[in-house]
């Protein structure tokens, strides 16, 4: 008896450690379902495949997937409508709700169970995943075996708003592309595709009544070798070159091919701000105060981005509902997205026909008046049966009466303001969803700016927070990530952004956090991946990278290696050669006391998976050593041996939020001579880096009386030079001291001929380097 209860208790470990690993290969989704449980075998797919749904809503769900097995398999399975036998069958349950699934595989048939097409069409699109990733191939794959296995999912999605933006102005994505980015989003069980159409960057839509609007505002000047940050304005005159932008067929083609993955397609017309490109077409619409050329944007556009419509003059809200007319006509879906951000109302302030508005409506300021000016187009869009969504700076007014707002700025609190006041709200804050930011560590990126936004980071994202109230919680609509295409030059640059990025916000939208598990996911997206490989897309390998973390530890250099996925190994050298699979592992952070170049990378078995970190660590008189700032703490960049990047967001630079006037102070730890002081600094003229005004440096023995022994200053013109590059400052001291001290006073606001004018340039420095 004993021995039949152990066998027993082996079975049913065993069974129950299947369960549990149950989104491992061999059948991993994503997003994980709410409920997987493996069955025995597989159930085959061939052209004696039929397919029993009970009308054409159902059997036009399975076209699409058929249609997947006719191009890569070579056969098509038959779809008998208004039947109930079959090998797949297609069973209405009224009892699931919307969008929710269940789908049961054995070996011999397939049964799926929802209570409309949505349910039907994500369990087809579990099947799909569940298949070799050759369904994506667009001809004809031999020797494929066609089999999904046999088990049973239960599911439905946690929010019912599961959105992307695809920013389709700074970059034009060509119509193909963006339909295969729609089909994606469709297998990620993705519902809600956001298309920021229009910007001070471009038109991208056509509009019968106003041509001008793409004669003109599709169209900008070219700035060869500049980055988006660092392109100057357009002069009078000056030629421009066609970017793109979609007919009215093409975007009834987009609309059309999204809902019948059921991604409602939200249009974003932007107002009153992000308007250069209209205004360039119509510039009568701004406000006549306005005297400087109005062209179509091809950067930031510094002083430039605050011309925006005119809100105190009539003819633009008639301007707008005709576009809007025009929109409304081309997409069906509920929401209309109508922008309202970052709108600088310097004109509105000099404007008499702002003036005027706001005395007959008695609005008190400017802020006031956008209120005013949104909650009247907002009022119009409402009229016509739609809703409205608006970015959450319409919360610094009074909010339009029932505007969903997309909480964007930060971690999105102020989409929490609209909350309180009874407003839907959706969450995309920029500091995790937005894709525009670095995917991993960025000595390996293409540029972009601002910091990391990771693939971990997006899958640990939770929107809803334990501060939140009920009321707050029941008003969160979901989730949406933004893909901004500031610094995309292709189609392949918009794709190594998104994927696999994308897959982690499907798995934040549809995943409850207790079904979450990040090395199952991690699965599944690699499953993922081959799908998306088969598609002819090159996803982001970022995961495998290594980021290095180098401190000073009593006199020595802490190094730590880290990379997010927790599945490989990472094996380096200090030896000069190439890490191998047979090189050391890392176990434990290594310690450093002298100069040595690590060389890194990540593997599984003999396989390398990522790029090489070749991490060379200088070592001079400061490295190790303490550097402390009044109010900032210890600015240990500035002495762990590591020179930073030209990426001023590596994590390598110490930066000042104000940069009027820096000082930090280096302890030795014991009196040295000092003969040279270095001072790393980077340039970024884009973003408004530059180097100081005035630098001095100054030395101590007991860090009370200090004298100064060294100091430079620079130019407007040397300060403020184009371009991006790193710039070593080197002082000679030659004497003695134990503490030293670095004073440096900011260049001040960077002038009006600069690409952001009126703002403070701010000081980045890297590492003190003493000989």
């Amino acid at each position: 008896m004993k021995y039949i209860y152990t066998v027993l208790l082996c079975l049913f470990l065993a069974v129950t450690n299947i369960q549990a690993d149950n989104l491992t290969q061999p059948f991993s989704l994503v997003p994980c379902p709410v409920s997987l449980v493996p069955g025995t075998g597989n159930f085959h797919f061939s052209a004696k495949t039929s397919f029993a749904v009970e009308n054409e809503g159902q059997a036009e769900q399975v076209r699409q997937f058929t249609e997947l097995l006719t191009r890569a398999g070579g056969f098509t399975p038959r779809i008998k409508v208004d039947s109930r036998k079959g090998d797949v069958c297609l069973v209405t349950d009224a009892t699931l709700k919307s969008e929710a699934y269940k789908l049961e595989i054995t070996i011999k048939k397939i049964t799926i169970r929802a209570s409309d097409l949505q349910g039907f069409y994500y369990a087809l699109q579990s099947i799909r995943q569940l298949l070799p990733s050759a369904i994506e191939s667009e001809q004809v794959t031999e020797n494929v075996d066609w089999t999904v296995p046999a088990l049973t999912i239960t599911d439905q999605p946690r929010f019912g708003y599961r959105g992307l933006l695809v920013d389709v102005v700074r970059f034009f994505s060509p119509k193909e592309n963006l339909l295969r980015i729609i089909d994606c989003m469709a297998m990620l069980k993705l519902n809600k595709l956001h298309l920021h159409l229009v910007d001070d960057n471009g038109w991208r839509i056509e509009i019968k009544k106003y041509p001008l609007l793409t004669e003109i505002g599709s169209c900008r000047v070219d700035r060869p070798g500049k980055t988006f940050p660092e392109r100057r304005n357009p002069r009078q005159g000056e030629p421009t070159v066609e970017k793109g932008f979609y007919t009215q067929d093409e975007i009834r083609e987009i609309v059309r091919y999204a809902q019948e993955r059921h991604i409602e397609v939200i249009p974003e017309i932007e107002m009153p701000a992000h308007s250069n490109a209209a205004l360039a077409a119509y510039p009568l619409l701004s406000c006549p105060v306005v005297d400087k050329f109005i062209g179509v944007l091809p950067g930031l556009g510094g002083n430039h981005a605050d011309v925006i419509f005119c809100a105190g003059n009539d003819s633009v809200f008639t301007f707008l509902q005709d576009i809007l007319d025009e929109v409304l006509e081309l997409f069906p879906s509920k929401y209309i997205h109508l922008g309202g951000d970052e709108a600088r109302k310097t004109h509105w302030e000099e404007c008499p026909l702002c003036q005027t508005r706001m005395k007959a409506e008695s609005l008190e300021n400017t802020e006031e008046l956008q209120g005013y000016f949104m909650a009247r187009v907002a009022r119009y869009v409402q009229n016509k049966g739609r809703e409205v969504i608006g970015w959450d700076e319409l919360t610094n007014a009074r909010i339009p009466e029932g505007s969903i707002i997309l909480g964007w700025q930060g971690y999105g609190q102020a989409a929490l303001k609209a909350a309180e006041l009874g407003h839907r709200f959706i969450m995309t804050p920029a500091r995790i969803l937005y894709l525009i930011r670095y995917q991993g560590p960025q000595w390996f990126e293409p540029i972009t700016y601002f910091g990391n936004n990771t693939l971990k980071d997006v899958y640990d994202y939770e929107p809803v927070q334990k501060d939140w109230t009920p009321q707050a919680a029941s008003l969160l609509m979901g989730v949406q990530a933004c893909m901004w295409t500031e610094f995309c030059n292709s189609p392949a640059d918009v794709d190594y952004l998104l994927f696999p990025r994308l897959s982690a916000l499907a798995e934040v939208a549809w995943t409850k956090p207790a079904r979450k598990n990040w090395a199952s996911y991690l699965k599944a997206m690699d499953h993922f991946n081959e799908h998306l490989a088969a598609k002819g897309i090159v996803y982001a390998r970022s995961m495998y990278n290594i980021q290095q973390t180098v401190t000073p530890k009593e006199g020595r250099l802490q190094v730590e290696l880290d990379c997010i996925r927790p599945d490989v190994q990472v094996r380096y050298t200090m030896d000069g050669s190439v890490p191998t699979a047979q090189s050391p592992l890392y176990t434990k952070p290594l310690m450093l006391t002298e100069a040595k170049t690590i060389k890194a990378a990540t593997f599984a078995g003999n396989e390398q998976l990522g790029q090489m970190l070749e991490l060379p660590v200088i070592w001079n008189k400061a490295t190790a050593k303490p550097v402390k700032s009044a109010g900032t703490g210890d600015l240990y960049m500035l002495t762990n041996g590591i020179r930073g990047s030209q990426k001023y967001t590596d994590l390598e630079w110490c930066s000042w939020m104000k940069s009027d006037t820096v000082t930090f102070t280096l302890d030795l730890k014991k009196p040295e001579l000092v003969n040279k002081l270095t001072l790393g600094s980077i340039t970024n003229y884009g973003m408004a880096v530059h180097k100081p005004a005035e630098i001095e440096v100054w030395i101590s023995g007991d860090d009370k009386e200090y004298r100064k022994v060294g100091e430079c200053s620079y130019t407007k013109n040397e300060i403020f030079r184009e371009g991006v590059f790193r710039e070593d400052i080197p002082f000679e001291i030659g004497t003695e001291a134990r503490y030293v001290r670095v004073v440096a006073r900011g260049a001040g606001d960077c002038p009006f001929t600069h690409v952001r004018p009126g703002q403070e340039a701010r000081i980045y420095f890297d590492e003190i380097i003493i000989e």
